[in-house]
Order: C-alpha cells, then sequence, then structure tokens
C-alpha cells in the first residue's frame, strides 16, 4: 500500500468509527453508568473484534456473502434484533439498588463486545468498505492483515472518545430520574442508529 493510501484509509477509518453508531451510544451510556476504567474491556473489544472480522471479509466471508445473499440479509436483521433487546437493557437501566448485588447491571466483557461486532450492522458496512476501497489486490492477504491492524488502531481511541464523553457527564446524571432519562434518550438513539446502516446495508444487495 502507498503511503497516500494508508492515509486515505487512516482518515476513512476515523470517520467511520468515531461518528454515532451502535458502539458508541452503547459505549456513551457505559461511560455515563460504569466509567472509562470498567469499560476498557468493552473498548478493547469493539476494535479486536472489529480487525478480526475486518480480516475474516477481506479472506473470503464477502464472496460467500455475493453467492447467497440471502446470508446477508439475514444478518442484518438478526443484529438489528439484538440490538434492539440492548436498547430494551439500556433504556431499562438507572442506578441499582445499593442493597442488591443481583439485579446490579455490569459493564459488557471484551469477548460480548468481540462477539457483538459480529452482528453489528455498521460493523459489517464498515469492513466492507474497508476491504472494497482500500485494499489493493496486489499482495491481497498482506493488504487485509495491514488494513485490520490499522482499522484495530484508529478505533480502540476514536471509541474511547464517547466513554470518556460519557464519564464527563455522570456528575450531571447522578440524579436517578435524570440518569434514567438518559439511558432512555441513548436506548433511542441506539434504535434510530439502525435505520441507515440497514437502509444502506439492504440497498447493496
Amino acid at each position: 500500500m502507498s503511503l497516500e493510501l494508508i492515509f486515505a484509509f487512516i482518515l476513512f477509518a476515523f470517520v467511520t468509527s468515531v461518528t454515532p453508531g451502535p458502539n458508541n451510544m452503547m459505549l456513551l451510556a457505559s461511560g455515563v453508568n460504569f466509567g472509562v476504567r470498567r469499560s476498557v474491556p468493552h473498548m478493547l473489544g469493539i476494535s479486536i473484534g472489529f480487525m478480526i472480522l475486518v480480516m475474516a471479509v477481506g479472506l473470503g466471508l464477502s464472496q460467500v456473502f455475493q453467492q447467497v445473499p440471502e446470508l446477508y440479509i439475514a444478518l442484518r436483521y438478526i443484529g438489528a434484533a439484538y440490538l434492539l433487546y440492548l436498547a430494551w437493557k439500556i433504556a431499562g437501566s438507572g442506578v441499582p439498588d445499593a442493597d442488591s448485588t443481583e439485579k446490579r447491571p455490569k459493564p459488557f466483557t471484551f469477548l460480548q463486545a468481540a462477539a457483538f461486532q459480529w452482528v453489528n450492522p455498521k460493523a459489517w458496512v464498515m469492513a466492507i468498505g474497508a476491504i472494497t476501497t482500500y485494499t489493493p489486490q496486489e499482495n491481497f492477504v498482506v493488504n487485509v492483515v495491514l488494513i485490520a491492524a490499522l482499522f484495530a488502531l484508529v478505533n480502540c481511541p476514536s471509541v474511547g472518545l464517547w466513554t470518556v464523553a460519557g464519564s464527563l457527564l455522570r456528575r450531571w446524571l447522578a440524579e436517578p430520574r435524570i440518569l434514567r432519562l438518559f439511558n432512555i434518550g441513548m436506548a433511542l438513539l441506539l434504535v434510530a442508529s439502525l435505520y441507515p446502516i440497514l437502509a444502506d446495508a439492504h440497498g447493496k444487495i
């Protein structure tokens, strides 16, 4: 890959990573509810899970979707259904009861965040765009690995900005009623983030 192409891809990776989407809405809520430190596994899971997804798409999974487009559509709707479930969980969360440990909410683990990328519609659109637009055919496998690694390096600090932003809001959201309203708002934004992603993905089938 030329330096010009690498710089263009880094810009693409930053813009697609930092703009609103399911991961960033969830990290904003995680920053508010759990703080930055407890959200670090969530952030790392997103970046590593997405890196693996990009490599999988580059090494042949995109060809499977071209041959079986119904599989691509099915994955979009499975992801949408799971996101709606997550939105419901976020909307129902609030300040935990100090006397209750069983119902106390927990942040996403590394593995949960990594696995989530496989049902995240925006992640699939980003991965396919990266492979089809920025990956030269010469030394293709090496370039796929390079693209995936660069994406992970750019993605982690980009999504981390949303976690930090959430943590900075914690003092203004200490009131349980206000925190509940915030979580409901984040859930609605998470649902809203589905529309353009699904519309774009469905239009490419």
